[in-house]
């Protein structure tokens, strides 16, 4: 009897169908080839149904996403909804509700891929793992007009509940405030993720980011852990880089690198750095992960809206993501060979969209993938 997974699909707003389309076809192939089989179940969750419904995410929806295996995520974003909406209704509110404290980036330049920095050759190949239910984007602020303000804050997490009574008074004509939070068990868990990752990969250093010389509580408190946490992994070298200064060796020394482990904020920035010497958004992944439960495969890129329909955008990061996925669920093999086929058109270079020089359509990427799945 055939290994079955169950996997949510959330194509979303934009490109995201038209991607994730070529993602499911992809891997369809391979679970084909491997003998295991893969149930699709789609959610509509996404601008036109907000727009349509006035629904983000419902509970009953949560409830089922639960009985799934993994989650295959679109992209969402529409110019006819409020920013923020979209991303805190839906996004984030997977990534906290499922736990989803680790946001996984492989950041690695294929053969035959143009980027900025392809003079460094293919020893570009590191992993950062983003802290991703903490720091600034636990979304506690506001805005104060007037002298005096009063609030009441509180951040339930499954590792914790936090409350936070808030009393304001300014003689501002106006101000705006952001709280950021940063826990001894949010950082030990997604560190600890980070030196077994460097373990399990052979890549025997990890790279800390912070700015502990001027945000010295919440990042000093980070580096604080972070020391902690290596005293449990003498076999690994640890160093610590500023976000600034990170952003910086990106671009002369991005072979130096093998594991970075960052807090939310700055791992979200310099992940987009790292997709951009990798050769661009349309080939970098993400996985959203829970090593317990559930957990989520996306492209970094948007819902691009303006390319939607032209049939032009390129798949690669999502199928990218696909292969994630299957590793995570335990189908490491067809992983590898999906990430093979993917390495075998970018070298092959006769099958590009757009942003990679070439004028092949979305489904004709996918196609391309498939076919070097069957040629294995």
């Amino acid at each position: 009897m055939k290994q079955g997974y169950k996997i949510a699909v959330f194509g979303g707003d934009g490109i995201g169908p038209e991607v994730i389309r070529e993602g499911k076809k992809v891997l369809e192939a391979v679970s084909e080839r491997e003998n295991f089989e893969l149930q699709w179940i789609d959610y509509p969750n996404g601008g036109e149904h907000y727009l349509r419904t006035g629904e983000l995410l419902s509970e009953g929806t949560l409830k089922e996403l639960e009985r799934c295996d993994a989650i295959y995520f679109g992209s969402i974003g529409d110019p006819r909804v409020e920013p923020g909406i979209l991303e805190r209704g839906i996004l984030l509110t997977l990534r906290f509700y499922f736990d989803q404290y680790v946001n996984l980036r492989p950041v690695k330049l294929l053969e035959g891929v143009p980027s900025p920095l392809a003079h460094h050759g293919h020893d570009i190949d590191f992993m950062v793992v983003r802290e991703n239910t903490e720091d600034f984007y636990v979304s506690i602020g506001g805005r104060v007009k007037g002298n005096k303000s009063s609030k009441e804050v509180e951040l339930i997490r499954n590792l914790y509940n936090i409350k936070f009574k808030l009393d304001i008074e300014s003689d501002a004509d106006e101000l705006a405030y952001q709280i950021g939070v940063i826990t001894r068990e949010g950082c030990e868990r997604v560190m600890r993720f980070a030196f077994e990752l460097a373990r399990k990969t052979g890549k025997k250093r990890v790279t800390s980011v912070d700015k502990a010389n001027v945000l010295t509580e919440g990042y000093g408190f980070w580096r604080e852990v972070f020391n902690d946490v290596a005293k449990d992994y003498p076999d690994i070298e640890t160093e610590f880089n500023y976000v600034d200064a990170m952003c910086m060796w990106l671009v002369k020394n991005p072979e130096w690198y093998k594991v970075v482990v960052a807090p939310n904020m700055f791992g979200d920035i310099i992940t987009d750095l790292g997709a951009m010497i990798q050769g661009g958004l349309g080939l970098a992944p993400g996985a959203n992960i829970n090593p317990d439960g559930v957990s989520m495969f996306e492209p970094i890129h948007g819902s691009a809206p303006k390319y939607s329909g032209k049939g032009v955008s390129n798949p690669i990061a999502t199928i990218w993501a696909g292969a994630m996925l299957l590793e995570n669920i335990g189908e490491s093999r067809a992983s590898e060979i999906v990430l093979h086929a993917i390495e075998a058109v970018l070298r092959d270079g006769k099958v590009r969209t757009y942003d990679l020089g070439g004028k092949s359509k979305t489904s004709e990427v996918g196609d391309a993938i498939v076919s070097a799945i069957k040629a294995v």
